[in-house]
């Protein structure tokens, strides 16, 4: 079967309507990450580059493409949350991306309750299902092939308290289709959603 490709190179541009590359890799899971600065402010973004990293110690990291207030935050107290971004949350981490001055809360802006975390000086999303408080383990600022400095930073962090919904741990196993969390697709504002339909399962060989 003969397959028809659109291929480019992305330094000379890829002639399309959208860059498609956020769309290839996708969906992701999305880094809703609450700080708190060394001065008491807090902080509450959403970052579409994502993911978990290492089971023993559990690792996360987020990508934030500039050097923002979470990556400063971070840096200055070693601390963050992730909160699960699920269906019936989506309209508030939308309102989380707006940019406000730095003494301004998103939390207060999306009318988000803070939750307290246990372990760590960050509070997180109050009705989020499932959160993860985190210490830094590293902050790396990205460079390309040709050993350049990209104006990205990538920010990992040790898991050192869970939180979890009880009514989504059904016989003793956390199950993830039953929060419906929601993912970042491409485009200007693509999002997906998992629901229990969606769920197959293979056995590795």
């Amino acid at each position: 079967m003969s397959i028809h490709r659109h291929f480019y190179q992305p330094h000379q541009g890829h002639a399309l309507k959208h860059d498609p590359f956020n769309a290839i890799v996708a969906p992701r899971p999305i880094g809703w990450i609450s700080t708190k600065a060394s001065s008491g402010e807090l902080n509450l973004a959403p970052y579409s580059f994502f993911n978990a990293f290492n089971y023993h110690p559990p690792i996360i990291g987020f990508a934030s493409i500039g050097y923002k207030d979470t990556v400063k935050n971070i840096e200055q107290t070693g601390e963050f949350c992730w909160s699960l971004v699920t269906e019936s949350l989506a309209q508030a981490m939308n309102q989380t991306s707006a940019t406000l001055p730095s003494h301004e809360s998103e939390f207060d802006f999306a009318g988000l309750e803070l939750g307290e975390s246990n372990v760590i000086d960050v509070p997180h999303v109050a009705a989020s299902p499932s959160v993860l408080e985190c210490r830094k383990s590293q902050i790396i600022q990205l460079t390309g092939a040709d050993g350049k400095l990209v104006d990205t930073w990538m920010v990992m962090g040790e898991v050192v308290g869970v939180h979890i919904d009880t009514a989504f741990i059904v016989d003793g196993v956390y199950n993830t289709a039953l929060a419906k969390p929601v993912l970042r697709g491409g485009g200007a504002g693509d999002y997906f959603k998992i629901d229990p339909a969606q769920k197959f399962t293979l056995s590795r060989p």
